[in-house]
């Protein structure tokens, strides 16, 4: 049987139609895939955002959520929906990731981007970020730090090599700047390192173990990262990842759920209304997001 792979229209308004036609008629997806395109247009005008589009966008989420769960597809990819508009219709939830998280029972999870050389786990999300420090603590670094090992393993790595971001300039400049670089973060990077060292499999003890370092610099991090001195970053924020992401692969960026029972991916951009219907939005990141789900299903059967 064909991996089955569901692709969400997002709001039919914006440019998720016409990037999903883009992507499938591309030649750069896998042949040997059942793709199933999940929601209607129906009325809606490219460009024109209404609640009728946002509900459309909200049904065709539902859709596909009660089709992975029932095992009817193996992984979902998501067009980009647009939050203002969908929380005018009841949609309760922060963005997709949460949305999936709760319809899945999911409690442990974490969003990652990743394009080109950079990949980023977030330990905060879509808070202000005058809340970001007060939402940090040791364990919740050390949950999503796991995560994002379980990524990089996934995708093939035996021994990982993971940044840990400091929050504060310069890492907290030894507690002047700011002392969660001391008293938060640093105990999670050795908590991770302790309990990757505690479980390794016995097929790699002859390795060296998979290691977090940290906490680094975030305004010097994200240079070596790219130059592949590390494989990912542990960012403490939303734009602390995202920033550095989308200035190296504006482009091609993938949106990931960590944790889910079933992978799923979304291309790192919006609903684009502006251009929406001129045939000008491009499909790379669909393409790069479909292109991931279909690795993460083959690696996950």
């Amino acid at each position: 049987m064909p991996l089955r792979i569901g692709i969400t229209l997002g709001d039919p308004a914006g440019i998720g139609p016409e990037i999903i036609r883009s992507a499938l008629e591309s030649g750069k997806l896998a042949n040997d895939v059942d793709y199933k395109v999940i929601g209607q247009v129906g009325a809606a005008v490219a460009g024109t955002p209404s609640s009728d589009s946002a509900r459309a966008a909200f049904a065709a989420l539902e859709e596909a959520v009660s089709l992975a769960n029932s095992g009817e597809i193996d992984a979902i990819v998501t067009g980009p929906i647009h939050k203002a508009r969908m929380a005018e219709i009841g949609f309760e939830f922060p963005g997709q990731t949460e949305f999936f998280a709760a319809r899945s029972g999911t409690t442990n999870y974490a969003m990652l981007l990743t394009g080109g050389a950079i990949t980023v786990a977030l330990v905060t999300t879509h808070v202000p970020l005058r809340k970001v420090p007060g939402l940090l603590n040791t364990s919740e670094i050390v949950r999503v730090g796991k995560l994002l090992d379980d990524f990089l393993r996934r995708r093939g790595k035996a021994v990982t090599r993971i940044a840990v971001a400091g929050l504060n300039p310069h890492a907290g400049e030894s507690g002047k700047i700011g002392r969660e670089e001391i008293e938060i973060i640093a105990p999670a990077v050795a908590e991770l390192n302790q309990s990757l060292l505690t479980n390794a499999s016995p097929a790699r003890t002859h390795q060296s173990p998979s290691h977090f370092t940290g906490p680094h610099p975030p305004d010097t991090l994200f240079f070596h990262l790219a130059n592949e001195k590390w494989d990912a970053a542990l960012c403490m924020y939303h734009d602390q990842g995202l920033i550095p992401l989308k200035l190296h692969a504006f482009h091609s960026g993938v949106n990931v759920t960590l944790g889910l029972p079933f992978p799923r991916t979304s291309p790192d951009h919006g609903t684009a209304f502006d251009i929406a219907g001129k045939g000008i939005a491009r499909s790379d990141s669909m393409i790069a997001a479909v292109n991931l789900a279909v690795e993460l299903t083959q690696k996950n059967t």
